[in-house]
Order: C-alpha cells, then structure tokens, then sequence
C-alpha cells in the first residue's frame, strides 16, 4: 500500500520549486498561476530569496504547499495513493493532492492561514520548544503543571514532542523537562505558538473560510493531525481541520496507524526528508522514498 506524505513548516529551502519550474510546463503554469493568486511573485522569493525571505509566514506556508502540490501534479499517473497525510501544513497540501481541495481554493486557504496565524503571533509574544529524548506522558505532565499557557503541539515521532505556549511558559517548561532527564530541551526559531489555544483567533478565522469553501470527496482517505485516524467525508475533514490549529499534530498515532494498516511504502512528496526520518524512528524496515520527476 503507497501511502504519500506531505512536509510542513520547516521544510523549505532556498532555491526550492526551481527545478520543476524549469522541467515542466504544468509546474510552470501553476507557479504562474499561484503568483497571480498570492498577488505577488512568490517565485521570486521561492526561486531567489534568502532564508531569512523564506522564514515569514506569509512566505514559508504557501511555498512549501506549492513545492508539494506542484509535485504531486507532476507525477500524473505516477500519484498512485491508498491513502495520504500531511503534518501541521502539509495536511493541505495532501487534501488538494487528494482531489478534496481544487488547487486555487487550497493556496487560497493555506493563504489565509498563513495570514491569521501572524495575526495571532502579534497579539501575543509566543514560542515553540523541542523537548527531545522524555516520555510523552512526562511532557504532558510538565505542561500541564504550569500555570502559564504551554503545551504538547507535536507528537513527531517516540521521544520527540515540540511544545507551545507564552514565551514564560514555555522556558518554564525547558526548565522543568530539562531537570526531568531530557536529552536537550530547545527553543525552535518560530514565529509563535502554533497548535496551542494561543492560536484561537486563527483558528475563528480561518474556520469561516474553510467553511465557505468547497470540500469534495477524496479519491483516498487522509490522515489527520487532529486524530491521527483516516476520514473521506468532506465534512469532518472540515471541521479535523479548523481544529487543528488549536490542536496538537499527533504525528506519532499518524504513523503507527499507517503502518497498522499495512502501509508498504511511504513516498514524501515535497521539500526535504523529515518525514522519511521519522517513520524510520517508528520502523526501520519500512520503504520510504522521495517523490521525483
């Protein structure tokens, strides 16, 4: 069974989406096309920016999604998923590669979302940590011991929970989970608390778009971060999705329950191996691969 798994934040590079610009003609039409979309040449910044270009929000989320999406439509007959998934981000990524968002409503919202999460940022200085090498069950507790907002935003993978909240929060959380036994405990470089309540006026926001938009039926079923289970109706898709920003990505139930459910090859369509990395924490017999053109 080929499942397709698609990056999120953090996985841009400069230079990325050049190549299949210069390869195909259907990438370079899509490019053109999500320029005029964005209203701005985000190729430009793709193609020829600098990190720090790559690192705003506006930027990193609409770049990764179109790297990803753009490939997916490359392969053609090649994208051949029994089911797909995505982290944080990447979940729109899988749904418009999936046929449940047509391409300009998927970079419109990922868009959107991009937008309401800088909003949220700025109401409120906030923060992510990774907390590396301490029990899940360990780190939920340390957070929630904390008066101030903190808590568990992504399970990646068994020893490895990046946490969110107030920039106190968070450092208290460091703190604690350092003297616990944590390998390391660091501050990510992100513009805020992603998948935390901090993120509630996005998550209002972003859910009034989502709810106008047009969900269809996919041509397999997703993965969602919310639950880490599989769903086709494109109404709880929806509503899996609004939440998810509020929600921690539970990437670890993710995988384990693809590989439960008999996933022969995971194919990781888009920017950098991440997710290959990490399904190999989870399974090391498991064949992982690079989608390519």
């Amino acid at each position: 069974m080929n499942v397709y798994v698609f990056p999120g934040q953090g996985a841009q590079y400069v230079g990325m989406g050049k190549d299949l610009f210069d390869k195909s003609a259907k990438a370079k039409e899509l490019f053109q096309k999500a320029n005029g979309i964005l209203k701005f040449k985000i190729t430009d910044v793709m193609f020829e920016g600098t990190e720090e270009d790559l690192r705003q929000t506006n930027v990193t989320q609409p770049a990764i999604f179109l790297h990803s999406v753009i490939l997916a439509n490359v392969l053609g007959t090649d994208f051949k998923p029994d089911m797909v998934a995505g982290h944080s981000l990447g979940e729109f990524s899988a749904l418009v590669a999936n046929g449940v968002l047509s391409f300009d409503d998927g970079l419109k919202l990922v868009a959107k979302r991009a937008a309401a999460m800088q909003k949220a940022c700025e109401i409120e200085p906030s923060t992510m940590a990774a907390i590396l090498g301490l029990e899940d069950e360990k780190v939920e507790q340390i957070c929630h011991s904390i008066s101030e907002v903190v808590v568990p935003a992504n399970y990646n993978s068994p020893g490895q929970l990046v946490i969110s909240g107030s920039i106190a929060g968070v450092e208290k959380a460091i703190e604690k989970c350092t003297e616990a036994g944590a390998k390391r405990a660091l501050m990510l470089k992100v513009g805020g608390a992603f998948h935390s309540p901090l993120m509630e006026p996005a998550r209002v926001e972003l859910g009034q778009a989502i709810n106008a938009t047009k969900f269809n039926k996919g041509i397999c079923p997703i993965y969602q971060n919310v639950t880490g289970q599989t769903v086709n109706d494109p109404e709880i898709i929806k509503n899996n999705l609004i939440a998810q920003l509020t929600s921690p990505v539970r990437w670890t139930k993710t995988m384990q329950n693809i590989i439960a459910d008999g996933a022969t090859t995971i194919i990781e369509v888009g920017p950098g191996t991440v997710l290959q990395g990490l399904f190999k924490k989870i399974d090391r017999k498991l064949q992982t691969m690079s989608a390519e053109v």
